[in-house]
């Protein structure tokens, strides 16, 4: 039989087309315009997993809501470390948005980012304590200068008056306030980035087209075996290096891949679902994004959050993410992903991470076991006037979790998002979840870092990252100047506060 099978062969190779194929697509051609590039994509669209608007919280996650960022030490001080870190990045990706605006290679920024107000919420005693250590902490930062807080009931129902209606006058509140947050729409922004790039000479992009296999050869190049879904037609890609950016399809393909870099490694997978506002007068009444605590053993995803959105032009108001477990790996995804990741290099790390997570497992069992309402009831801590009737629930996105070897514990469950690449520097993959999208920008960076390491020492490459992201090789919160002319200078571009 002939062999029918396409061949080709390209500098760079993307698999999957969400926020981080896209923007790591744009930064190398911005670098090398010349750089031949293929993306391949199981979906018929781009940014339909977890980049995808309903499928993630949209927040601009800049530390300034998310306590998760801030943990008490044993000693009863907050570290701000991981908060800072978060702020720095996300400076990194408004930067390189306004850079994309400016130049005109993606469309007006209303069309992906608004000015929402974040907030952290808390009550009790205990709760409320913690928040003012919180503030006190982050905001002697310059990064954080502009936080407020506030345990004052009129200046709470200024800030949140949904949140505030109905309750008791005696309970024990406090909330801190950062009116230039922002709620980012990263379906559209990711596709406008794709639109971008498949305009320009070298770039090829498949939809439906699901990676098989994939091998490094004996001279470094990798060969890719690739399938046409709709039409059952093969393809082979050569390509010198690989990123896969795959959400979670990541960790199949890394397993694939067969690197010692990534033996070890697992997949914990998490759902979630939203309730989603139905009633355009309560839409109304809430503008911000309000951020609570976790329950303990919570996943980050699961921080409970009341959510203004704007999604194609259209305000939006959610409640959640409520957790629940599937053996899937994307929301696209099957059953088997789960049981056909665990191989006898991560068995034991799978193992000792369950182990070592079970209030994580225990809070999972109770999340899927929850009624309408359980619901409602954990709704209305955020929201005492809120009515069944208004909300719905909505299916969200998924996550996987990652599971990595550890000397001490035997493996770990991590919370955040890492990428690992071989030493050669020919593969690279991306696992874990937020906070990922919001900075997609400062990832990509690091890992082209890691990757082109030769290329990005150039005079050339380096004053073209100068260009797209001035702060570049400099970091902000230590420079007060430098971040309020970086801050002033993409709020005016991309329009926000």
């Amino acid at each position: 039989m002939p062999d029918n099978t396409i061949r080709s062969s390209s500098d760079v190779v993307l698999i999957g087309a969400g926020i981080m194929s896209a923007t790591l697509g744009v930064i190398l051609k911005e670098l090398q315009p010349d750089i031949q590039i293929e993306i391949y994509e199981r979906l018929d669209v781009a940014a339909a997993e977890s980049s995808d608007a309903w499928n993630n919280a949209g927040t601009g996650h800049s530390a300034f809501c998310e306590l998760n960022y801030t943990p008490e030490k044993p000693d009863g001080s907050i570290d701000p470390k991981k908060a800072i870190s978060i702020a720095e990045s996300f400076e990194i990706s408004r930067q390189f948005w306004a850079y994309l605006v400016e130049q005109k290679k993606v469309p007006s920024p209303e069309n992906f980012i608004k000015s929402v107000p974040h907030m952290s919420f808390v009550w009790g005693d205990k709760n409320v304590e913690y928040l003012k250590k919180r503030f006190e902490a982050l905001q002697s930062n310059p990064i954080f200068a502009d936080m407020t807080f506030s345990t004052d009931p009129e200046q709470l129902k200024e800030w949140m008056p949904l949140v505030m209606e109905g309750r008791d006058e005696g309970e024990k509140l406090a909330a801190t306030h950062m009116e230039m947050g922002t709620d980012v729409n990263f379906g559209a922004l990711t596709r406008s980035m794709f639109n971008y790039l498949e305009k320009l000479d070298g770039v090829k992009l498949f939809f439906n087209h699901e990676v098989k296999k994939l091998r490094q050869r004996e001279d470094k190049s990798w060969r890719i075996k690739i399938t046409d879904i709709a039409t059952g037609q093969k393809r082979k890609a050569y390509p010198k290096f690989v990123f896969i950016g795959a959400g979670g399809g990541s960790l199949p393909l890394l397993e694939k891949a067969n690197v010692p870099e990534g033996h070890g490694y697992g997949g914990f997978p998490v759902s979630g679902q939203w309730l989603k506002c139905t009633n355009p007068e309560v839409i109304a009444k809430h503008q911000a994004k309000v951020y609570g605590k976790a329950s303990v053993g919570a996943p980050p995803m699961s921080v409970p959050h009341i959510d203004t959105r704007v999604i194609d032009g259209e305000k939006a108001l959610l409640f959640g993410p409520f957790a629940g477990f599937s053996t899937r790996f994307l929301k696209n995804g099957s059953y088997l992903d789960l049981p056909l990741s665990i191989k006898a290099n991560n068995l034991i790390p799978m193992l000792s991470a369950g182990y070592h997570n079970i209030p994580l497992t225990k809070y999972l069992i109770e999340q899927v076991r929850q009624s309408p309402k359980d619901r409602m009831k954990a709704l209305r801590e955020y929201l005492p006037t809120a009515r069944s009737k208004d909300w719905k629930l909505e299916r969200a996105g998924q996550r996987v979790q990652v599971i990595k070897k550890d000397e001490k514990e035997g493996g770990v469950l991590e919370f955040g998002t890492e990428v690992i690449n071989t030493h050669d520097g020919t593969l690279a993959v991306l696992l874990g979840a937020s906070p990922g999208a919001s900075t997609a920008v400062a990832i990509m960076i690091d890992l082209i870092s890691r990757c082109f390491t030769n290329q990005i020492k150039t005079p050339e490459w380096e004053a073209k990252m100068k260009q797209m992201i001035p702060s570049y090789g400099r970091t902000l919160n230590d420079k007060p100047e430098l971040l309020a002319e970086v801050r002033k200078h993409t709020a005016e571009v991309l329009k926000i506060k």
